[in-house]
């Protein structure tokens, strides 16, 4: 590991090495094991993607039926764990459901033995979305939903699961794709914590409860939901304009812009900005499209600041009639594949992650008994 350069927040830093994605790297972008992000988005399904990251190769045929029939079948609650999320408060933010979900099932269906690390993220990432629509669905419509879905996609069951009917082919499509754009994305800050919570041979629920609580927080996930509301705030394109121009001269924060690491664009924000154009024209909502290109066309010629992934993928998520503070956890339901990913990676050539830090605190000082201290 190389981290001698001095910089805010390790930027820049390269702080261990990866066989699983690349982002921004000159010529290849956005890649998962080698394959280009928009291949994958245009032709691959999610558990498609799931396998490519968690197993390490796209499955033949008949190695994705197998793959999907495991998925399905790991889909279900124990009751233990469904009497805890009725528990959690109808108030609490969806992160913590998922956190306390995940970290509560590795009580009761312990890793044990690193070899089994396999079939542990094959259940979170077809639990996860059973978690969070069972605690949501119990709370807001006083349901104990059946979280056996016969959908054969990731996507489907959980719309599935929200709406309580089959979705549309069209969202369950669109639901897919976001859930393969946001699956990995390298060293950022929930993966790392993960895999630092790895390094020091801890459990895989325990590194995925950390990525969670990283991912919670506003600087890292979020920026989807608050593009939401703020699009929301706006009823047209020249509304929106007026607006975002305010914010800029009042210096308000605006999410959903820029990136770490990309420079002049996020690779996966032409993709949902496609599926946000699609949407809008079949649900019939003429207004959340063109507010949201007139934002992001003031942030650009005003601040040269591109739409991330995020931006589009709130309207995305809205007009298939998805929640707004779910948003962030669908994050989750997908990124849990690169997560489990990073910490079998990790554990195949494990060193305790332990960075060194400049002290800029006071000299060595002289011990003072407390009768003398002023």
């Amino acid at each position: 590991m190389a981290a001698s350069k001095k910089t805010g927040g390790l930027a820049g830093v390269t702080a261990g090495e990866t066989r699983i994605c690349t982002v921004g790297k000159e010529g290849a972008g956005l890649t998962y094991r080698g394959y280009d992000i928009y291949d994958l988005a245009d032709n691959a399904t999610f558990e498609e993607v799931a396998h490519l990251l968690l197993h390490g190769t796209l499955p033949t045929q008949s190695e994705l039926d197998a793959y999907i029939a495991k998925i399905k079948a790991n889909r279900g609650l124990p009751e233990a764990l469904k009497t805890v999320l009725e528990m959690v408060p109808s108030d609490a933010h969806p992160m913590d459901v998922l956190r306390t979900g995940v970290s509560f099932l590795g009580n009761i269906e312990p890793e044990g033995d690193f070899k089994n690390q396999q079939n542990v993220a094959d259940r979170l990432l077809a639990s996860l979305p059973s978690m969070l629509l069972y605690w949501h669905r119990f709370h807001t419509d006083g349901v104990r939903i059946d979280t056996e879905t016969d959908d054969d996609s990731i996507s489907g069951h959980f719309l599935h699961m929200l709406h309580d009917k089959a979705p549309k082919e069209l969202h369950r499509k669109c639901l897919d794709t976001t859930l393969i754009l946001y699956a990995e994305h390298e060293f950022n800050a929930s993966t790392f914590a993960g895999r630092v919570i790895t390094g020091t041979l801890s459990d895989m629920h325990s590194a995925v409860s950390g990525a969670i609580g990283a991912l919670r927080g506003a600087l890292h996930g979020g920026a989807n939901e608050a593009a939401m509301e703020l699009i929301s705030k706006f009823e047209t394109p020249d509304d929106a304009v007026k607006g975002v121009h305010g914010m800029l001269e009042r210096k308000d924060l605006i999410m959903g812009f820029g990136h770490r690491v990309y420079t002049t664009s996020d690779p996966r924000n032409s993709v949902n900005k496609r599926m946000s154009k699609a949407l809008a024209d079949d649900v019939g909502n003429t207004t959340l499209y063109p507010i949201s290109e007139a934002v992001e066309k003031v942030m650009w010629d005003e601040k040269k600041l591109f739409a991330n992934a995020d931006f589009f993928a709130a309207s995305v998520y809205h007009f298939m009639g998805i929640p707004t503070y779910l948003f962030t956890p669908i994050f989750v339901c997908s990124r849990i594949t690169g997560w489990a990913a990073h910490v079998m990676e990790q554990r195949a050539n494990n060193k305790l992650i332990r960075p060194a830090a400049d002290y800029i605190g006071p000299g060595l000082q002289e011990w003072v008994s407390i009768e003398n201290r002023a």
